[in-house]
């Protein structure tokens, strides 16, 4: 698709082709690292307990997300419009199940964005930073930061992620190195005993897998960009697969650099596994230093997501015609999108009834990714001769693996919180009903 000049033509809806690899694999990386490989460590080992069959799993789950993106990929680089989910569904399902799929990533992702805020907002009280601000304004504020870098346009929300996420890694190979390398200190207090430790159960390991997976969410970032970034063909392979694999290094070192430090039993009672490790090394020191990695973490996150939904946003309005939506400013930003996104993230994080977003969006979440590894079936059996820059290997076997897998945790979430579940659907039935109602009275009305 060829991108017509903004400057000529600013609020024709067109977006901007000016993003690379380099930008792909960091929105990648900063939408994932954040505060679950910081907590996540934990909980794994409450469930397993033998450090070979911990650093197995994280490898396990970096696999299994590397499978579950072939799905993803092939979708993106056939039909390379951006959207992400939503425009897989629509081209698969039809509209409604598309606009249903749009409505649940949007609304479940401002609940994201308002809670990574807010954590944003007690990490700096932590440090001693603006305690006598509330945290929900600090967390209305970082919001409207990252939205106002955003504005500036593509190419610079583009950069900012790049340097954001080089940061973060860079961060994380510092303390990693400094687990390795540093002499011990005094043992850290834990809960739980090691003359408690669990034995390996298969409960425990399922529960420790569900934990880990939960650290990789946000690795289909890249596919959100299709008519944003160059050669979107082979580009979101790429930066998809490069990033699930850089993510993924990480989180394997970091858990054996925790593991360095700490047994499984006392990881296994731990809340903040990183700071108890580093507290082991560094002494008092160790607080600051993981709450700065934090507060970078979180931040490329939100940079990240408040880049990614907007692009939804835009890509319903235009099926839709709303025009409003559909403007987008000579550098490439869907600006009212973009306020929209901005609006709802930061107004929930001070509100504080994200929470209940975040809840509901557990299932519906879940049944995205369902849908999304179905599409690519669907696709291949109705439209055979559509140009596939990248097919997976081995069709259909990882896009039926995934699917197993993403059908087996949206089961789960089900059966564990049906109550939840049927709140959400219906509340999803309900917004799905009105939109669908209004869109059908717009047309009529044209």
């Amino acid at each position: 698709m060829t991108t017509e000049p903004q400057a000529a033509q600013p609020d024709r809806g067109h977006l901007l082709r000016v993003l690379g690899v380099t930008f792909g694999v960091a929105v990648v990386v900063g939408g994932v690292i954040g505060q679950g490989i910081l907590r996540t460590p934990g909980v794994v080992a409450e469930g397993v307990q033998n450090p070979t069959i911990i650093i197995a799993l994280w490898c396990v789950a970096g696999l299994v997300a590397w499978i579950d993106a072939m799905s993803t990929v092939e979708l993106a680089a056939s039909i390379r419009k951006t959207g992400g989910p939503y425009i897989f569904a629509r081209r698969a399902f039809g509209s409604l199940t598309g606009l249903a799929v749009g409505v649940c990533d949007w609304l479940g992702n401002m609940g994201g964005i308002a809670f990574i805020a807010v954590v944003f907002g007690e990490y700096l009280h932590r440090l001693g930073v603006a305690t006598s601000v509330p945290i929900g304004v600090l967390a209305l504020l970082i919001v409207v930061v990252v939205g106002s870098v955003q504005w500036l346009g593509t190419k610079v929300g583009g950069r900012s992620q790049e340097i954001g996420s080089a940061v973060k890694a860079a961060l994380f190979t510092v303390l990693i190195i400094g687990l390795f390398l540093a002499p011990r200190g005094a043992p850290v207090a834990t809960e739980i005993a090691p003359a408690t430790a669990a034995a390996l159960t298969f409960g425990g390991i399922v529960m420790a897998l569900r934990a880990i997976s939960g650290t990789y969410y946000g690795w289909n970032s890249a596919s959100y960009f299709c008519e944003e970034v160059v050669d979107p063909g082979r580009t979101i392979a790429r930066a998809t697969f490069s990033g699930i694999a850089v993510v993924t290094v990480i989180y394997v070192l970091a858990n054996l650099a925790y593991l360095n430090v700490l047994t499984p039993a006392e990881m296994a009672g731990s809340n903040l596994v990183a700071a108890d490790a580093a507290g082991r090394v560094f002494g008092d020191v160790a607080g600051p230093i993981v709450t700065a990695i934090s507060l970078v973490s979180l931040v490329t996150i939100i940079n990240a997501m408040v880049m990614v939904f907007p692009r939804v946003l835009f890509a319903m309005a235009r099926e839709y015609q709303i025009s409003a939506l559909t403007r987008v400013a000579a550098n490439g930003t869907p600006r009212l999108a973009l306020i929209a996104t901005v609006l709802a993230g930061g107004l929930l994080a001070t509100i504080g009834v994200y929470e209940t977003l975040l809840t509901f969006s557990t299932s519906l979440l879940a049944l995205m990714s369902v849908l999304v590894n179905a599409a690519v079936i669907v696709l291949r059996v109705r439209e055979p001769n559509l140009e596939r820059p990248w097919k997976m290997p081995l069709y259909p076997l990882p896009a039926i693996i995934a699917l197993a897998i993403n059908t087996t945790l949206f089961v789960i979430f089900v059966v564990e919180d049906p109550l939840t579940a049927a709140k959400a659907f219906g509340t999803l039935a309900v917004l799905i009903g009105l939109a669908w109602v209004l869109v059908r009275r717009k047309r009529a009305a044209a």
